[in-house]
């Protein structure tokens, strides 16, 4: 065999490599439960969503909780499209940013008259009202005076940083600023919690809290009346899939176990147990619902080994994917000039778009979970496989071409037996890349409930804290080192003795 054949057994290593990244793509959040319930991503929703979760195990019923999920928006879709079963919700979300058509002011009998044609129901009221407020430092409030928010309009210098929902929920900025008057210079949009670092900082003068913020007590904060009554009020209660008391009827009484029993001051306990005290918030619910039997906190080398087999799961699949798909197109792209130009263009846009943009462009088509994270993935590899599987094929010596077409060796035979193994080190090149950068982008796919080491670093931004962002930053940088070696040592066994003496010389 000549020494640029390409032997069999990187065939086998390659196809054993796509079998295990299909075998890993069986790892991870599936279909577990009985039924799922999804949460927003804010603590209150977790909790609310782990406080159900409990205790519908006492009804014999077995729920699978997909934490932080993202906004209003991606969880009413999931709902819809049967992705969830149930999840907690707000009735001033229902009717100002969810349900088209109902007055503000909507009653429980009109809000389910509008839900049952949809397919979905509400429980009772859970016993509190969680609503939106803007509120200031007590010390900035009253040096200038402020205690209603129609002051604001007077005061154009101020800083406000709200939430990244808010500035676009109909029932948010848009309304309240043309409601008020509000010219406000300084508008930013943050992440719920880093807005109210920004006040206590002094980086913000003003912000959109939740009325149960545990915040609020503990920045000493003063909430500004709504005195021309914008706000709608935002009972909590839970949104359900009609059809989930066919498949479990016990889900019919189960549903109001918990109707009343959290007041206002419960859930500001509650938030605080999980933002201030650091419980987790599975143990915040346990404590009060004073379950017995309930799993303890994961090690945190359990939770590691998990996250690392959901991270693998999106990076393995969407590389075979890409593998599968970019190589052939790299050799197109060399044969066919023309056309090369154009499939390099369009993975190039598509490297362009924004990771996080490109997610919420794959929920409508693949829902949440890992797919539409492995099909976001899969997309941003494209690129470096193309263009260096391209690039390689192209920078073949032509005399070496020609040779082997004056041998009369078809096509493929070239190919398989010349022009590959030649651009071997290009392609490797290419994987590498891809693979690297999809460990680092696989990060945000927790964003959508993919899990994976993103899940740590985002509950950690929400609730400050450091060490559960290093929970998933390091092991998230370790593995893209350990995948950069692996693929230089493939690049190094791949390289025969001669070449390998050659270049080290």
């Amino acid at each position: 065999m000549s020494p640029v054949a390409l032997r069999p057994w990187p065939l086998a290593c390659i196809a054993v490599a796509i079998g295990i990244a299909l075998l890993v793509a069986g790892i991870g959040p599936g279909e577990r439960g009985e039924l799922r319930i999804g949460s927003k991503s804010f603590t209150e929703s977790i909790v609310l969503a782990e406080l159900v979760r409990l205790d519908m195990q006492r009804h014999g019923i077995t729920l699978e909780h997909r934490r932080a999920l993202g906004g209003s928006a991606i969880l009413w879709n999931a709902l819809r499209s049967g992705e969830i079963d149930l999840y907690p919700e707000y009735t001033g979300t229902l009717t100002q940013e969810l349900v088209r058509g109902l007055p503000a002011d909507a009653d429980l009998p009109t809000l389910r008259g509008a839900l049952a044609p949809l397919g979905l129901g509400l429980s009772a009221p859970l016993g509190f009202s969680d609503g939106y407020a803007l509120a200031m430092r007590e010390d900035s409030a009253r040096r200038l005076g402020i205690d209603r928010i129609s002051q604001l309009a007077a005061h154009r210098d101020l800083r406000f940083a709200l939430s990244n929902e808010f500035m676009q929920r109909r029932d948010g900025w848009p309304g309240l600023r043309q409601r008020y008057g509000i010219d406000a210079g300084s508008v930013r949009g943050l992440n719920h919690e880093l807005a109210y670092r920004a006040l206590a900082d002094g980086a913000a003068d003003v912000t959109d809290v939740y009325t149960t913020d545990p915040e609020i007590p503990y920045y000493h904060l003063r909430l500004l009346r709504d005195d021309r009554g914008y706000f709608p009020e935002y009972q909590a209660l839970l949104l359900y899939r009609l059809d989930a008391l066919e498949r479990v009827p016990a889900l019919r009484g189960a549903l109001n176990a918990l109707a009343g029993r959290i007041d206002l001051a419960a859930m500001q306990r509650l938030n605080a147990q999980v933002q201030r005290e650091g419980l987790s918030e599975t143990e915040a619910a346990r404590r009060f619902l004073r379950v017995a039997g309930v799993s303890a906190t994961p090690t945190l080398a359990a939770r590691i080994a998990t996250r690392t087999a959901e991270h693998l799961r999106l990076v393995l699949v969407s590389l075979a994917l890409a593998i599968v798909c970019a190589v052939p197109l790299g050799v197109l792209a060399a044969r066919r000039a023309r056309l090369g130009r154009l499939v390099l263009v369009l993975s190039s846009v598509l490297q362009t778009v924004p990771a996080l943009a490109m997610l919420v462009f794959m929920i409508p088509v693949f829902g949440i979970g890992a797919r539409p994270a492995i099909a976001a993935l899969f997309l941003y590899s494209l690129l470096p496989i193309v263009r260096n599987t391209q690039s390689g094929l192209t920078d073949i010596a032509p005399g070496l071409r020609e040779a082997a077409a004056s041998l009369g060796l078809p096509a493929w035979t070239r190919l398989r037996r010349l022009d590959l193994p030649l651009a071997r080190a290009s392609i490797l090149a290419g994987l590498k890349t891809a693979a690297v950068i999809n460990v680092g982008t696989a990060t945000l796919g927790a964003l959508i409930g993919a899990g994976g080491y993103g899940e740590p670093i985002l509950t950690g931004i929400r609730l400050d804290s450091v060490p559960l962002i290093l929970e998933g930053a390091i092991p998230a940088a370790l593995l893209a080192l350990l995948v950069q070696g692996l693929f230089e040592a493939l690049e190094r066994a791949l390289t025969p003795r001669g070449m390998r003496l050659k270049i080290a010389d």
